[in-house]
Order: structure tokens, then C-alpha cells, then sequence
């Protein structure tokens, strides 16, 4: 088992409130026409973040870093652009980059993303659909768009092993990644139980509690130093 990227997160602690949950501070940024700064910001820190753990071992450069794309920036124009811009900023590949999309994000902005997801993925950059299983959409988009991961949302994985239903849900999902030729990886693992069962039902990766939760970048390196040493070993 190795750790093969990470995820960023936004997080923001208030002087005045303490530690403010995203679900809270993320629908007021988007009320405000706020979300396309942070995003940006998010994917050039993301990326720096990236540039940084590979510039640490020249031989290794698989790790790569998924960031989450708002509807505003999908909707936007030259968004390609800025994403070209912040991969030269940084000074890494387009495969260092895992984009991410809501289904809800999808079906709501389908009709003007398609070149556009089209354009990304002809730079080598990934693209998964988030919380797969979850949004009120079409399957009709996963012909149209060319995406490479689906992320199973975790409230299947939370029944895995209990709930019959969710882990039909999840060897449903699994085997339409498989026919489709996509990867899959399931979120929110907590436990070795849920762990085993997605193992037994061919997921390709998985992220969550299991392992760790959301960490500071430097405390997220250590996990990046841990694998090559024991892949030296």
C-alpha cells in the first residue's frame, strides 16, 4: 500500500469564531462572487505544495495533489488559461494535477464544460467526479466528458460490511468504472472492515480516517518521506 497523492483542503481558523467549518464559510464565499480568488488560490498553493515534494526526490515524480473545482470557475471562460498558468507557475506537469467536479457541478454547467473538461484532459491533467452516487444526474455525461476517476462517496463505504444495500451500491459503481475503463476510489474509509470490502470488491484507492485525517502540508510531507524510504528499503 502506498500513498500515491493527496487532496487539498481548505480550512479557515477566525480570530473571532475559532475553527469555521467549510460547509459554513464556502456557500457565503460563493454568495459574495468569492469562490473563483479562493480557488485560484487554492490550486497555486496546491500546486507549489506539489512542486515542492517532488523537487525533494528528482526520481519520484508520481505524487500528485486533487483539487476542487467550483461552479464558478468551471463556468468561467478562461479557465484553462489558469489552470496552464498556475502548472508554469509551479513548474510541474499537468499530471501532478487531479481536478475535481460534483456531480451537481456537472449537470448544472454540462452544456458549456464539455470542451472545456476536454481541454484540461488534453494536457494531461486528471479528472474525477466527486461524491459519485449522490447528485440527481444522467449517466449520459460519462460518454460526453472524458473523465478518469469516479470517487465513491462515503456514505456507501460507512455501511460497508452492515448495509447489503450500499455494498451493492459500491460493486455497482466499481463495475461501471470497470466497463467504462476508469479508476474508482472511495472516500471517508474508517475502518479495516470498510477497507476489506472495498479490496474484495477491486477498488483502486481509497482515502480517509483510516489512515489520517486532514493535516497541515508539513505533517502531510512526512507521509511522502515514509513512502520513499520504505520503497529504497
Amino acid at each position: 500500500m502506498r500513498t500515491s497523492g493527496f487532496e487539498a483542503l481548505i480550512r479557515w481558523t477566525s480570530p473571532t469564531f475559532g475553527a469555521v467549518s467549510p460547509a459554513e464559510f464556502i456557500p457565503i464565499a460563493e454568495e459574495a462572487g468569492l469562490i473563483g480568488a479562493i480557488g485560484e488560490w487554492v490550486l497555486h498553493e496546491a500546486l507549489a505544495q506539489v512542486a515542492e515534494w517532488r523537487r525533494g526526490d528528482p526520481g519520484d515524480q508520481r505524487t500528485w495533489v486533487a483539487v476542487n473545482l467550483s461552479a464558478r470557475q468551471v463556468e468561467n471562460l478562461d479557465l484553462v488559461d489558469r489552470v496552464t498558468s498556475a502548472l508554469t507557475s509551479a513548474d510541474v506537469p499537468a499530471d501532478a494535477l487531479h481536478l475535481e467536479l460534483t456531480e451537481s457541478i456537472l449537470m448544472d454547467t454540462v452544456g458549456s464544460s464539455v470542451a472545456t473538461m476536454h481541454a484540461l484532459h488534453d494536457l494531461g491533467i486528471h479528472l474525477s467526479i466527486d461524491d459519485f452516487g449522490t447528485g440527481y444526474s444522467s449517466l449520459s455525461y460519462l460518454k460526453r466528458l472524458p473523465i478518469d476517476t469516479l470517487k465513491i462517496d462515503k456514505s456507501f463505504v460507512d455501511g460497508l460490511g452492515m448495509e447489503g444495500d450500499d455494498t451493492s451500491i459500491v460493486q455497482a459503481i466499481v463495475s461501471l468504472a470497470r466497463a467504462l475503463q476508469m479508476d474508482v476510489l472511495a472516500e471517508g474509509i474508517e475502518t479495516e472492515t470498510q477497507l476489506q470490502a472495498l479490496v474484495d470488491l477491486g477498488c483502486d484507492n481509497g482515502q480517509g480516517y483510516l489512515w489520517s485525517p486532514g493535516v497541515p502540508a508539513a505533517e502531510a510531507t512526512a507521509w511522502v518521506d515514509h513512502d520513499r524510504s520504505a520503497s529504497s528499503t
